[in-house]
């Protein structure tokens, strides 16, 4: 489906939802949950934190799906509640896990070492272990950036910060991942 029908099918199916029809909404659960889950799953620990951010997301889009007012595609404003939502969970996150020592964490780093056995897959834990330590602000930029490959501008759209910021953020953050990476 090209960009022109989907935005007229979502048009469609958000007139009809606004009515009343709950399939409507569904349908557009359906059409999105992909990119969604794809980008929450960057910021999820495990399936269930998972499951718990993308259903707070489109919650989220349900209870206020009066508000949109069609004059970007849904896409993009459904991806604007999943950014401001995984950046809710990495703060809240951050909450829960402050009395939580460095000791602790490269045990845990030591661990996951151990259990890979593909080259890729401490790759990809080490660059976990690593953006926790980052702040919530920084972790959502990097993942904006570097792991979802959105431009400055897009990532300025979905945060609500203007492009200067999100440079500036994420200059800051590139350099405190570099740090915390042993890095000079």
């Amino acid at each position: 489906m090209d960009a022109e029908t989907q935005d007229t099918s979502d048009e469609r199916l958000i007139s009809a939802a606004l009515a009343g029809d709950d399939q409507s909404f569904a349908q557009l659960v359906t059409r999105h949950k992909r990119r969604i889950f794809g980008m929450a799953a960057r910021f999820a620990r495990n399936s269930d934190e998972l499951d718990d951010i993308c259903q707070e997301v489109f919650i989220k889009a349900y209870e206020n799906l009066r508000s949109f007012r069609q004059d970007a595609p849904f896409e993009h404003w459904i991806m604007r509640i999943a950014t401001r939502t995984c950046h809710d969970a990495l703060r809240s996150r951050r909450r829960e896990n402050s009395h939580d020592t460095l000791e602790d964490h490269s045990s845990e780093l030591r661990d996951y070492a151990e259990e890979a056995r593909q080259e890729a897959r401490e790759a990809r834990e080490l660059l976990r272990w690593a953006m926790e330590r980052l702040k919530p602000d920084e972790q959502l930029i990097i993942t904006l950036l570097e792991l979802e490959e959105l431009t400055v501008r897009e990532a300025a759209g979905l945060t609500g910060w203007s492009e200067s910021n999100v440079k500036v953020r994420a200059h800051r953050a590139r350099k405190a991942l570099k740090q915390i990476l042993g890095g000079t």
